[in-house]
């Protein structure tokens, strides 16, 4: 019997077994990547091609039909006059800033106080903070309302900046991360050249939590952007941008062509802020996890 010569290795010392282990998970996740990129832009295109179209040809032609004149804007023309997503914008630009502004102050001082103080029931707070995460929104929806109610704040953009300053845990808990990561020997030099602690949270700390105040505010405000349920149940009179495209939608039928352009403005702001801003979504969520 011959004994089978072993394989060669490559330049980098790689037998073919190797060479042949690597180009197949190479192969798979090319293919891996395409496909997700497929299952991705395929309904992105089909709502824009359903946004170009008028509403006989959009009831004539099939959803991958491309639109016969793709310089059509008029669908968008009447999104933005007949559903007011100009006022849309403006109420969410508003809503989106408040709150984000809160929720990084609230968040951050409720951080600092839980990761740089000793209490009697630190524990039970942070139980409850975990607990409250465990619980689905939607259950406590009937006395959240009527909290609101009972204050006055019912139909009011104050409604919606009050329950999204206060309903994200999961914001503390990162800033928790990262402020586990700062050295308390920092606050302790503060404190010997005589700063309080505000002057600690505000001259130290808050500076070297940026890292995770962008990607709050990214994944927040992206959040607040696409939330529907809430600004349709407490402010009903005026229009968000999320609850903008649900004024094509009546008894009768639906407008599809003006709900897709529409959804084509919504989406754009996103899709911008998200490619502008991802390096620090990653950056943050990985050092949060790190940390």
């Amino acid at each position: 019997m011959t004994a089978t010569a072993p394989a060669r290795p490559d330049a980098r010392g790689r037998s073919l077994t190797e060479r042949l282990g690597s180009m197949t998970a190479s192969t798979a996740k090319y293919v891996s990547l395409i496909l997700a990129a497929v299952v991705t832009l395929l309904p992105l295109s089909v709502l824009l091609f359903a946004s170009l179209k008028t509403a006989p040809e959009y009831a004539e032609t099939g959803p991958f039909d491309p639109p016969s004149d793709w310089f059509n804007f008029d669908n968008f023309v009447t999104a933005f006059t007949s559903g007011k997503m100009l006022e849309g914008f403006v109420n969410t630009t508003i809503v989106l800033a408040v709150s984000l502004v809160g929720t990084i102050f609230l968040g951050t001082m409720a951080a600092y106080a839980l990761d740089r103080f000793a209490f009697r029931g630190k524990k039970l707070v942070f139980g409850l903070f975990l607990l409250a995460t465990l619980i689905p929104g939607v259950t406590s929806q009937v006395a959240t309302f009527q909290l609101i109610n009972g204050m006055g704040l019912y139909d009011t953009k104050a409604a919606l900046i009050l329950l999204f300053m206060g309903t994200d845990i999961i914001a503390i808990y990162l800033f928790i991360q990262f402020m586990q990561g700062i050295p308390v020997s920092l606050d302790e030099a503060a404190m010997i050249d005589g700063a309080n602690r505000w002057t600690i949270y505000w001259r130290i700390i808050l500076p070297l939590l940026r890292p995770a105040i962008a990607t709050v505010v990214i994944i927040k405000g992206i959040a607040i952007y696409n939330e529907f349920y809430t600004p349709f149940l407490y402010l009903p009179s005026e229009g968000l941008i999320s609850t903008s495209l649900f004024r094509f939608k009546g008894p009768f039928g639906a407008q599809w062509e003006v709900i897709a352009a529409g959804t084509i403005v919504v989406i754009i702001p996103t899709l911008v802020a998200f490619l502008l801003l991802q390096r620090w979504i990653y950056k943050g969520l990985t050092s949060g996890a790190v940390k």
